[in-house]
């Protein structure tokens, strides 16, 4: 090689490790923006076969920020929901089972959907269009959660979606004219989808043949500080309602809607759920009415964790929510890596209509005419306390 070509080469070389040296001390120097450069996933793998010989299969939904949800189309059950708290560590806030056999066994609808009619119906009876309809008795003498076999022992067909910012399940059941009890062939829809906001976002889409009432909810069990770690009461919750549906002790609707102001169901102010809970017999179960009359999607609730930070908000379209603060656990569950579940040590945010709504003409209707479409979306949604 010539002087003039070593030269040459040696002025390129030095001028590649100049821009090497600048890209380093630039990129060092970069913020880091979490979750980029990562991708959504959908992972399904088998969950096993029900006592009658269903398969069952479990889905694994995860976006930039490496949240998880994790969902089984039996019952539609979400099982598991790792969370993000201080310094990233992730817990699982939802509480339920490792397997299948589990979730088949009675349990009080850990992670759920409840249908065709979610919470109470007095006696299990209803009158729609002059014919008197008799329901399945499943608490007591009323019908709650749809009956002996509602939605949250069926096995859902299950189709994935992707879509740009979310990833999600679709799952779809056909309820069949007098199933528990209830007229008309119902088609129901669930979408769950997990967004790069950290939202789970539920659809809720149904159609019939034959006038019925339709009121789906959901029924997660929340511990923001991880499922089995203790109970829920330093949580602190926000309702934004004004009045609650006064219920009697079998917690049957009286019809009429009471303020919250002075008693321990106020709210509307963050409050510590374990502050005056020992007001309350029994513990909250409780439908709130909330402050949205016109349908849209509105703030419904707020709870912060304050070990960890976690914070976890509600948003529906619904006009209820049920607070309910596991007031029945009673350490019998024995749930995910053997934690056992006491008292307590989860709360429920059940976006609904009123309870037993087919008996109380000035409730808000449930009822579902052919032709028309019940549709309900509810978001929880994830993040920290900013400092």
């Amino acid at each position: 090689m010539s002087l003039k070509n070593r030269e040459y080469f040696f002025k390129h070389v030095l001028v590649l490790l100049l821009c090497g040296v600048l890209a380093v001390a630039c990129t060092s120097g970069k913020e880091e923006i979490p979750g980029e450069g990562k991708s959504m996933s959908i992972k399904k793998e088998d969950f096993g076969k029900t006592g009658a010989g269903e398969k069952v299969d479990l889905y694994t939904l995860t976006n930039r920020n490496n949240m998880v949800v994790k969902i089984t189309n039996y019952g539609a059950i979400v099982t598991s929901l790792p969370v993000p708290g201080k310094e990233g560590k992730l817990a699982d806030v939802v509480l339920g089972f490792d397997t299948l056999k589990e979730y088949e066994a009675p349990h009080p609808y850990f992670g759920a959907i409840v249908g065709r009619v979610g919470n109470r119906i007095a006696k299990g009876k209803f009158t729609l269009d002059g014919v008197t309809y008799t329901l399945a008795l499943n608490n007591g003498n009323h019908h709650l959660h749809g009956g002996i076999k509602g939605f949250d022992k069926v096995v859902w067909k299950a189709e994935e979606i992707k879509k740009e910012n979310e990833v999600g399940i679709k799952l779809s059941y056909l309820s069949k004219d007098g199933e528990e009890g209830y007229p008309g062939n119902l088609a129901v829809t669930i979408v769950y989808s997990l967004t790069n906001d950290n939202e789970l976002k539920i659809n809720y889409l149904a159609t019939t043949d034959k006038p019925t009432p339709v009121n789906l909810t959901h029924h997660s069990y929340f511990n923001l500080e991880g499922a089995g770690e203790g109970d829920v009461l330093e949580h602190l919750l926000t309702i934004p309602a004004d009045t609650f549906a006064q219920a009697d002790e079998e917690l049957i609707p009286s019809g009429e809607l009471l303020p919250v102001e002075n008693t321990p169901l106020d709210f509307r102010r963050p409050a510590g759920i374990g502050n005056r809970i020992k007001e309350v017999p029994g513990g909250y179960d409780h439908n709130y009415v909330l402050n949205n009359t016109g349908g849209s999607l509105c703030f419904a609730a707020r709870v912060e964790a304050p070990r960890s930070g976690r914070v976890m908000e509600v948003f529906t379209t619904e006009p209820g929510i049920q607070l309910y603060t596991g007031n029945f656990l009673d350490g019998s569950n024995k749930g995910k890596g053997g934690k056992v579940y006491h008292k307590h040590y989860g709360f429920c945010l059940e976006t609904q209509h009123y309870p037993d709504s087919p008996n109380q003409p000035g409730f808000p209707s449930i009822i579902l005419r052919p032709g028309q479409e019940y549709r309900h979306l509810t978001i929880y949604k994830f993040s920290l306390k900013k400092n």
